[in-house]
């Protein structure tokens, strides 16, 4: 879906399809180089970063195993609670393995820090976060993220696996959502 399909939703459009593709190539990059030679494990957080993590293990001109966590975090509305749950576990053992996990966007950081603690505790060699988006001025809770495409404003933001009600994960670009649509 393109975002003239949905353009009264949208306040503006931050970045294209064609300006993400390049960033998602520019991180792929990036992970390559840090683990050339080495076992890597790219962990994708449903439901969000499934296309992040299509377009990434396309960018790679390496071998690597993909593996899905879904998790829940609980509160009222769209605030996060920092309470979470596991939904999906993953499939494969991270015991000495080099894992990243893939997002789509880091908020308030509270889920994340959760996840990265949980997974380190099941004994990989490391463990470190690749996210597309950043919203700095959100963040509620210190988060080594080693690999960030963008740090954006703390606005409503939707497009590439971003949704609002399960609705626009499909739109190419990602865009500000309009307070009308959600308010």
């Amino acid at each position: 879906m393109d975002a003239a399909h949905v353009d009264d939703d949208l306040v503006n459009v931050l970045f294209t399809e064609a300006q993400i593709h390049e960033k998602v190539g520019e991180l792929a990059a990036r992970i390559e180089a840090d683990y050339e030679g080495q076992d890597l494990l790219i962990v994708g957080i449903l439901r969000g970063a499934v296309m992040v993590m299509a377009d990434m293990a396309r960018a790679l001109t390496r071998h690597v195993e993909m593996d899905w966590m879904a998790v829940s975090s609980y509160g009222s509305g769209t605030k996060s609670s920092g309470v979470v749950r596991i939904l999906k576990d993953l499939d494969t053992d991270i015991s000495g393995r080099h894992v990243v996990i893939v997002d789509e966007i880091i908020d308030t950081g509270l889920t994340l820090s959760w996840l990265t603690s949980n997974l380190s505790s099941r004994n990989p060699a490391s463990v470190e976060i690749c996210t597309l988006l950043r919203k700095p001025e959100a963040q509620q809770m210190p988060i080594d993220v080693k690999y960030v495409g963008w740090d954006i404003p703390n606005e409503f933001v939707v497009g590439y696996g971003l949704d609002y009600r399960e609705r626009y994960r499909n739109l190419r670009d990602i865009g500000t959502l309009a307070p009308h649509v959600y308010s």
